[in-house]
């Protein structure tokens, strides 16, 4: 089951899928009750199980979810969430990342603006596939990493740093990698160009979809959307040379994606392309940390997963 989009109710589609036959889940899910999706629910605990036992050793889900404010407090839904995933589902929080909103969707009278989402990266052991993007502009660039004097050791001594004694003359990269919280212009225009998109009514940025993608899959891959919406990761995932599985309950918004997704890949354009992220395996960080990835291995089916 690749490159296809499914209209249907997400945790039933998933229990017809083999154990662990995805790399990639990149998905928000509704938030609380902020938007109504056509008076579909869902059950959060037999999602995040499916999607655990279907999801490949070293395979990584990607959980973009934010918390309604009710009766003067946030409901921290997000963080329940997150808490299931590593108890009950025993994967690991590989990294807490926030997606920031250029702006805030409505002025706040007695608590600061909120401009930001959870972006919970969990993984299945550890991760097979590690991109990191590298377009961070360094403002020390050209200058040594190497310091000749800046370990003390206990007895007082200061001995060059470890940098300077494997590669003393190594330069700072005009670009490192990014740090994880990630910007986004958010609207028309920007959070995606299809306009009639829009008639879904909580979209994530294109670019957030990608950057994703890029990071934690290779070409080749299969990246899941459960919530698919609009199609954006869909998209993102076909563009970037993946193939994708998208499940969509509301049958509008599953006319949406398949509109989307159908759409003739195009080649990147010179500007896009320019624009488009540098991706770097840890070993090309600045400084100079290298990761080992082991191949995956053969998965083991799962005993069934109880429900309440």
């Amino acid at each position: 089951m690749k490159n296809t989009i499914i209209n249907g109710d997400n945790a039933d589609v998933m229990k017809q899928m083999p154990d662990c036959s995805i790399d990639l889940v990149v998905t928000s899910p509704p938030y609380d009750d902020l938007r109504e999706y056509g008076g579909h629910s869902w059950d959060f605990q037999i999602v995040a199980k499916e999607l655990n036992r279907i999801l490949k050793p070293g395979g990584i889900i990607v959980w973009v979810v934010g918390d309604k404010t009710e009766n003067g407090s946030e409901t921290g839904t997000s963080m329940r969430q997150a808490l299931f995933f590593l108890d009950n589902c025993k994967l690991n929080l590989h990294d807490t990342m926030i997606y920031q909103k250029a702006g805030c969707p409505f002025p706040e009278t007695t608590r600061y603006y909120p401009v930001w989402e959870y972006m919970f990266v969990f993984s299945k052991g550890k991760p097979k596939a590690i991109n990191l993007i590298a377009d961070h502009k360094n403002n020390w660039y050209g200058q040594k990493t190497a310091r000749l004097h800046s370990e003390r050791q206990k007895n007082g001594l200061v001995i060059e740093n470890s940098s300077y004694r494997i590669a003393p003359n190594r330069e700072i990269k005009e670009y490192g990698i990014r740090d994880n919280v990630w910007k986004y212009s958010i609207g028309r225009g920007n959070t995606t160009t299809d306009n009639y998109a829009f008639e879904h009514p909580a979209m994530f940025p294109y670019k957030l979809a990608v950057d994703h993608i890029i990071s934690w899959s290779n070409p080749g891959d299969i990246v899941l959307d459960p919530f698919a919406g609009s199609g954006t990761v869909l998209k993102a995932a076909k563009e970037l040379n993946r193939d994708y599985v998208g499940i969509e309950i509301n049958p509008k918004y599953f006319e949406i994606c398949k509109i989307r997704v159908s759409q003739e890949v195009l080649q990147l354009e010179t500007k896009r392309a320019a624009s488009m992220p540098q991706e770097v395996g840890q070993k090309d960080n600045i400084e100079g940390v290298e990761t080992h990835l082991t191949t995956a291995q053969a998965c083991k089916p799962e005993e069934p997963a109880s429900t309440h």
